[in-house]
């Protein structure tokens, strides 16, 4: 009769130690939180910058309820601690998987990894550097001198925070197409002829993620149909790699 206890299945160390992982991760953002919320009001000014360029000079930027500074500032503390803390968060991820991987797919996951980051990242800049004071300039022109914008800080950041998110994720297209190819989910002809389709929804999704302008929409969309190109194409020379690497191990048994 077996004397093993139930704690000492792999599958409880397994969770004891996704736990553990967690755990750190967790304290890690939130120590994260709160020392960025002393740095908040910097990268506000920072961020700020699209909005203030387009702005008669000496325009201020108002809040309207008595807590609306404390948390735009919170808010800010909040999603930088998400990418400050994130190389100390894929550490833990990458402790508890790897083991589990062989070395082909530790080099696959790493690459997705940063292939994802950047792409993120450049997403977030596109938008910041080229959409933001395109479309804050179109808004703002309708001010005449007697209606003039005093925009308010919660809804500024509000809508920023929702454009870079919307402009970093469309940017993983490549990505996703990538998976979805390694994984014969589909295919490259089929991802071809669906095309007509994908730009339908594309504008469909950029109508949904941005404020109700066509400036902003267009320049979602057509980003999104570029990257659905270069997915195809990453995707194809994905996979002649993968046959390459496939028949030369069959050559070398």
């Amino acid at each position: 009769m077996s004397t093993e206890t139930p704690d000492s299945t792999p599958l409880m160390t397994h969770l004891k130690e996704l736990k553990k992982r967690l755990g750190i991760a967790i304290i890690t953002y939130i120590l994260g939180v709160l020392v960025l919320m002393n740095f908040s009001e910097v990268v506000f000014e920072f961020i700020s910058v699209p909005i203030r360029d387009a702005l008669p000079p000496n325009t201020p930027l108002i809040f309207l309820n008595a807590p609306d500074v404390f948390f735009t500032y919170l808010k800010i503390a909040l999603v930088l601690s998400l990418f400050a803390t994130a190389p100390i968060t894929f550490y833990q991820l990458w402790a508890f998987v790897a083991p589990g991987l062989y070395k082909n797919e530790r080099r696959a996951f790493l690459g997705y990894f940063v292939s994802s980051l950047l792409l993120m990242l450049s997403g977030a800049a596109f938008s910041f550097y080229i959409v933001f004071p395109l479309i804050f300039e179109f808004f703002l022109g309708f001010s005449t001198d007697m209606i003039q914008a005093m925009p308010a800080i919660k809804e500024y950041l509000t809508l920023t925070l929702k454009l870079l998110f919307a402009f970093g994720m469309s940017f993983q297209i490549p990505i996703i197409i990538m998976l979805l190819v390694r994984m014969d989910l589909v295919n490259i002809q089929g991802l071809k002829d669906k095309r007509r389709y994908v730009i339908v929804w594309a504008f469909i999704f950029a109508a949904i993620l941005t404020p109700p302008d066509i400036i902003s929409q267009t320049l979602l969309a057509l980003p999104m149909l570029l990257l659905y190109e270069v997915g195809i194409i990453t995707a194809r020379m994905s996979l002649r790699k993968k046959d390459d690497t496939t028949e030369n191990n069959e050559e070398n048994i």
